[in-house]
């Protein structure tokens, strides 16, 4: 699974005034992420608001993701819900083509028991035809997949590769870094812990804020993964400021923010999501002039 070492990106969905799917911003976003550094691309994850996105749209995003692609970098499909066999018929229902795997979510909402995520991805886990990297964010699901159930999924399944850990949780990284089978991966789903996460053993990270600035955050997660720790820090430094803007609304109000002043797509997001306000736009603006 090598090929999810280093820098993944959450891709956002860019939307245009009406808030249809902007493809041609789409298109802009992953050209612009190959050619500086990014090492795999995440369709229809949480940045990607995929719980506003119809099945129509995501067929058609994932279209676009992929003519543009080419195959260039490995690509990872985000399904995943609360509903077991709505995910199940999701999964069957995909074409797999160019997907090399899919993030699938812990469920959310129904608050389920650590047997009963067990039982979600082992049920996943025989319907899946390519790999499956755990997601684990309990601060969106209100639901802790806890490191044992985690580590218990990656003993029992093959197909079951790696987790993205997002829970802001040092201690919870370190068990599972500590007590993993020697070839699962754990990514970091959290932008600000993920040169740590990196140096203490883990594969990379999937990014919010890498989609805009990817060679500074790929360039710090490949130092990082060399062990050249006082480089890595350095560009860690310099990012840390408008990693933490983004994130201080929503997301992803923030990265939406900070796209539009790249050029590369607007700020719109669709409700009950609202965009980033003018105060932040001004923080986020003054803090990529100063980087």
């Amino acid at each position: 699974m090598t090929q999810f070492f280093g820098t993944g990106v959450a891709l956002i969905t860019p939307f245009n005034k009406d808030l249809s799917v902007n493809y041609s911003a789409l298109k802009r976003l992953v050209e612009f992420n190959i050619e500086n550094g990014t090492n795999y691309l995440v369709i229809s994850g949480t940045t990607g608001e995929s719980v506003t996105i119809t099945a129509e749209e995501k067929v058609e995003i994932i279209k676009t993701i992929k003519t543009v692609n080419a195959g260039r970098l490995p690509l990872v499909l985000g399904i995943g819900g609360n509903n077991t066999y709505s995910v199940i018929e999701e999964i069957k229902s995909t074409n797999f083509d160019g997907i090399d795997a899919i993030l699938s979510v812990s469920p959310y909402y129904s608050k389920p028991t650590q047997e009963g995520i067990y039982q979600h991805f082992k049920v996943v886990s025989e319907v899946s035809p390519v790999p499956i990297i755990l997601y684990n964010v309990p601060g969106r699901t209100s639901s802790n997949m806890l490191p044992q159930t985690t580590l218990r999924l990656a003993h029992d399944f093959e197909n079951i590769v790696a987790v993205k850990e997002a829970g802001n949780n040092v201690a919870q990284y370190l068990q599972l870094l500590k007590n993993k089978p020697k070839d699962f991966l754990i990514i970091s789903g959290d932008d600000d812990l993920a040169l740590g996460v990196v140096l203490a053993g883990g594969a990379g990270v999937i990014s919010v804020i890498g989609q805009a600035l990817p060679k500074q955050f790929a360039s710090m997660i490949q130092l990082g993964l060399q062990g050249k720790a006082k480089e890595a820090y350095d560009l860690h430094f310099k990012l840390m400021d408008i990693t933490g803007l983004i994130f201080k609304e929503n997301n992803p109000a923030g990265i939406k923010a900070v796209l539009e002043v790249l050029g590369i797509s607007n700020d719109l997001v669709r409700l009950p999501l609202v965009p980033a306000t003018q105060s932040l736009k001004h923080e986020i603006k003054s803090a990529l002039e100063q980087f």
